[in-house]
């Protein structure tokens, strides 16, 4: 086994000894990407100069190195697929991709990567696209510092981001991605990690799970989303540290949440949101550390939702905390911090001596009447909340945080 191991890298050694470079430009004797791969060998690098290159069905099958130097254009004219990879243990590099081909029966991207691993997609910059880099049946991947600008208008003709269908073990990091259909999206896409990215102004979802498990996401900005993240179908997710930010509108979220089962959300952020997180079907949840601060609603749960725990997370300053419809409540709340909360704590060790009720009566009527929320902040709502904290008829008895914090948590 040793020697056979041995023997495999002194093939790969000697491939990469005999690698050369080959330059592209105007005046160079190689003046199109296509003729440069094909006059390629393994791990050969091709430098691509600066200049406008108007290629499209660009087909990169064997292991080689693109680089792009002054980010040199690579002109689609609208025809179709740009740059498609076939082959392991491709890096592409350093392109601007433009004028990507608008299709209703092919998902037409800037750089697609088919049936390969151990690809690095970096320093892209696409604008003009359908889909931007479309990651299909491959693994152990890197896509990093890549910006993705659509021009995305109606969802029946624009495409994601980033995607990845049924890839594993592929790594998202510090891309910036904007005005397409969903920002990245993830199906039946298990083990990848998805870091410091911002997803902004995107037609639907910043960010977009379907059917994909022991995934990580973190340290990410969704802001000013169609309909904010939507995590589907999916278990054991990781998501800490992100920021959701200003997705409003009569269907946004911060975070929609349904079908998801054994997940922890730990030390985001959800601010001005319609609704910072919406859940249906959700069990075996850890909310920890979170900040709600001036949503709509902090937190929306539509029922099925079973063995979750809410612990030391901030409520601030939400129109309503808690939305909840039904009278059964098998979740926990505890020792968090609710700026409604107008209980003492006469022995001054920052548990408030009176449990807090964070479901409203008022909550409660405006979820099955919208339009009452023009009466939010007047005095009849005080009565009826007050009524209802004192002889709850809508929502659980034990619905309650027994040990509401009476300071901010500062982590």
């Amino acid at each position: 086994m040793k020697k056979h191991f041995v023997f495999l890298l002194a093939i790969l050694m000697a491939c990469f000894n005999n690698a050369q470079n080959i330059e592209v430009c105007s005046t160079c004797p190689v003046t199109t990407l296509k003729s440069a791969i094909n006059q390629a060998k393994d791990f050969d690098t091709i430098i691509v100069k600066k200049g406008t290159y108007k290629e499209h069905d660009i087909v990169i099958d064997k292991p080689l190195t693109v680089v792009g130097k002054n980010y040199p254009i690579i002109d689609g004219e609208l025809k179709g697929e740009i740059i498609t990879i076939t082959s392991d243990n491709v890096t592409v590099d350093g392109l601007f991709i433009i004028n990507v081909g608008t299709s209703y029966t092919e998902d037409y991207a800037a750089l697609r990567v088919r049936k390969s691993k151990h690809f690095e997609i970096k320093n892209l910059v696409l604008e003009k696209l359908f889909f931007g880099i479309y990651i299909e049946k491959s693994n152990h991947g890197k896509i990093f510092h890549n910006k993705i600008i659509g021009d995305a208008v109606e969802e029946y003709n624009s495409g994601n981001g980033i995607q990845l269908w049924y890839s594993n073990h592929i790594e998202v990091e510090h891309n910036h991605v904007q005005n397409v259909r969903d920002g990245i999206y993830l199906e039946f896409a298990d083990n990848c990690l998805i870091k410091n990215n911002v997803s902004t102004n995107n037609l639907r979802y910043g960010l977009h799970f379907m059917f994909s498990n022991d995934d990580i996401y973190q340290d990410n900005t969704f802001e000013n989303n169609g309909a904010g993240v939507a995590v589907m179908f999916s278990k054991k997710i990781k998501m800490y540290n992100n920021i959701f930010r200003e997705n409003w509108g009569t269907a946004s979220y911060g975070m929609l949440l349904k079908e998801i089962n054994d997940a922890e959300i730990i030390g985001n952020t959800f601010t001005e949101n319609t609704i910072g997180i919406n859940i249906e079907g959700s069990n075996r949840i850890v909310y920890k550390n979170n900040n709600f601060e001036n949503n709509g609603w902090a937190i929306k749960v539509r029922g099925a939702c079973y063995t979750n725990s809410f612990t030391e997370n901030n409520f601030l300053y939400n129109s309503f905390d808690i939305a909840y419809n039904s009278k059964v409540n098998d979740n926990v709340f505890d020792k968090n911090y609710w700026s409604n909360y107008t209980g003492y704590d006469l022995n001054k060790d920052g548990i408030g001596d009176v449990p807090y009720r964070p479901v409203k009566l008022f909550s409660y009527i405006v979820n099955r009447t919208p339009e009452t929320i023009i009466l939010l902040r007047s005095l009849f709502i005080d009565i009826i909340d007050f009524s209802e904290k004192v002889s709850p008829v809508f929502t659980p008895d034990n619905l309650l945080d027994n040990n509401p914090l009476t300071k901010r948590i500062i982590w």
